[in-house]
């Protein structure tokens, strides 16, 4: 059976059990600022249940492949000395589900050209031979010029 969480000010180890995030984790993010916590009169990390949606945020965002940096930028447009309001969370989540959006867009590029030629210069699909011939994509940068937005058509410029 469960506990339920009633306070307001939870400890470190309650944290942990309610977020599945471990005390370790806890105390990195902390150090990172992405957390606060207050001390009680014996020293001890006490956490506003606030904490919890933060630390799910957080856990999610790097389960999608976001860096700690990415996270904590949108985190810094919350509140950290009162509990953010839906309001804020809402803005958060605007901002947020822009970068989203564009992360999936170019996934889905990625899984639209992955078979197709990229302008990396290896010229080992015969597509490629066709649409960069010669590796002439290098002359527009390093790494697979199509792939990063880069077309036939901008050789043409150079």
């Amino acid at each position: 059976m469960r506990r339920r969480i009633t306070d307001d000010a939870l400890p470190i180890g309650r944290l942990s059990d309610r977020t599945g995030v471990p005390v370790s984790a806890i105390r990195f993010y902390e150090a990172r600022g992405l957390v606060g916590s207050t001390r009680d009169a014996s020293g001890r990390r006490r956490f506003k249940r606030s904490v919890i949606r933060r630390l799910s945020f957080i856990r999610i965002a790097q389960g999608l492949g976001f860096s700690l940096a990415d996270i904590r930028e949108q985190l810094d447009g919350l509140p950290d000395r009162r509990t953010p309001t839906v309001k804020d969370w809402s803005m958060l989540s605007r901002r947020f589900g822009k970068d989203i959006d564009r992360r999936i867009a170019e996934l889905e590029q990625l899984k639209e050209n992955l078979s197709s030629c990229i302008g990396c210069g290896c010229l080992s699909l015969t597509k490629c031979r066709l649409y960069n011939p010669d590796d002439a994509a290098a002359v527009l940068g390093d790494g697979p010029r199509y792939l990063l937005g880069d077309s036939v058509d901008d050789l043409k410029s150079v």
